[in-house]
């Protein structure tokens, strides 16, 4: 595996990332992860729940920080990878590394598009030629969503993309007992796993609370941090809400079911998404959810599990918590969210189809 970020670094794809690491490790196989030392005090090498993590320098979240660290990577990686069978890109960023390996280790090479970033970039035509090339490049291309496959098959015509919606570990993720003391009686908390990026749309539940609280009595528990923090929590202050919104900043990702399960119902306002895990985790907990009506949150979320709002609309989004907090079968939903996450995107199922496909490719690997 190459994926440019891994826990402790805590975010979707990183979530996704380690829990197939981790099932593929349960089911018997070895699994290396080249990834990137952004974090300064984790070690260079570590066996984390049986998966052996390589990180490798990096030098900053940007753009030419990907690029640098992506050719840095791929000394460890050709080291790494002596004896593999299956090489795995986890989004755009690491398929050029791995190619330079597939080309010595003449092996399968798979890539899994992820996040909204590959959709942002998908959409500005200096970039679309290249990206068309990477898609092409691989010998499976898979998506975190519909949306995603569709748009990569766009840009490389006659290339099949199969969308394989993230799974959710779902013993891990489960109803516990909640990790927050309770909210005040009658009170109705939301909880907002979110890392506070414009992105997440964290800004428009702020706006859109004081119209909820006029309709009942609800807080807001921001399980996250990002460069947005200051201008939320002082747009918070100057909107009356300093006792109505808690910062709780970033939290370790097995704080997570207990953090989720403290809360009555979810709210995930992104402007964009492919598939959003943390909503499939919160689901997992039995916490029905409310989102934004884009990306990949319309295959996950309708009103059998929460709701869909417009994105960007404090208006509308305040419309459906309201609804969905006066209802009085939110545990019902909650319960039928868990129920379609096992059935549907459990973590074995995903590890099932994961090994289908790499079996399939070892197998035309041998034939030809």
């Amino acid at each position: 595996m190459h994926c440019v970020y891994y826990p402790p670094e805590v975010g979707g794809l990183e979530s996704h990332v380690h829990f197939l690491c981790r099932a593929l490790v349960e089911r018997g196989h070895r699994v290396d992860i080249v990834t990137s030392r952004s974090m300064p005090n984790t070690p260079p090498h570590e066996i984390r729940d049986g998966v052996h993590v390589w990180r490798t320098w990096f030098p900053g979240k940007s753009g030419p920080g990907w690029v640098a660290h992506a050719g840095g990577s791929i000394p460890r990686a050709l080291r790494v990878s002596a004896g593999c069978d299956i090489l795995h890109a986890q989004a755009f960023q690491s398929i050029p590394p791995l190619q330079v390996v597939r080309a010595v280790r003449r092996v399968p090479l798979v890539a899994t598009l992820h996040t909204s970033h590959f959709l942002r970039l998908a959409a500005q035509r200096p970039w679309r030629a290249g990206l068309g090339r990477l898609v092409r490049s691989v010998d499976a291309a898979l998506a975190s969503s519909r949306e995603i496959a569709s748009v990569a098959e766009s840009l490389a015509p006659g290339t099949s993309v199969e969308p394989v919606t993230n799974g959710v570990d779902t013993s891990v993720f489960r109803r516990v007992r909640p990790e927050l003391q309770p909210a005040p009686e009658g009170r109705a908390r939301l909880v907002v796993p979110r890392r506070l990026f414009a992105k997440n749309g964290v800004e428009h539940l702020v706006r859109a609370l004081p119209r909820i609280i006029t309709e009942v009595d609800a807080e807001a528990v921001l399980i996250g941090d990002g460069p947005d923090r200051a201008r939320l929590e002082a747009l918070a202050t100057e909107l009356g809400l300093a006792d109505r919104v808690h910062f709780l900043g970033a939290r370790a990702h097995e704080e997570m079911p207990g953090l989720l399960s403290s809360g009555d119902l979810a709210v995930i306002p992104s402007l964009m998404e492919a598939t959003s895990v943390a909503a499939l985790e919160c689901m997992a907990c039995e916490v029905p959810v409310a989102a934004s009506n884009v990306g990949g949150l319309p295959e996950i979320v309708d009103n059998q599990v929460g709701d869909l709002f417009a994105p960007a609309d404090p208006e509308d989004l305040a419309r459906v918590v309201t609804v969905l907090l006066r209802r009085n079968d939110l545990r019902d939903l909650g319960a039928h969210a868990r129920a379609r996450v096992v059935e549907r995107w459990s973590n074995r199922r995903l590890v099932d189809r994961h090994l289908e496909i790499y079996r399939e490719l070892i197998q035309r690997r041998a034939a030809a």
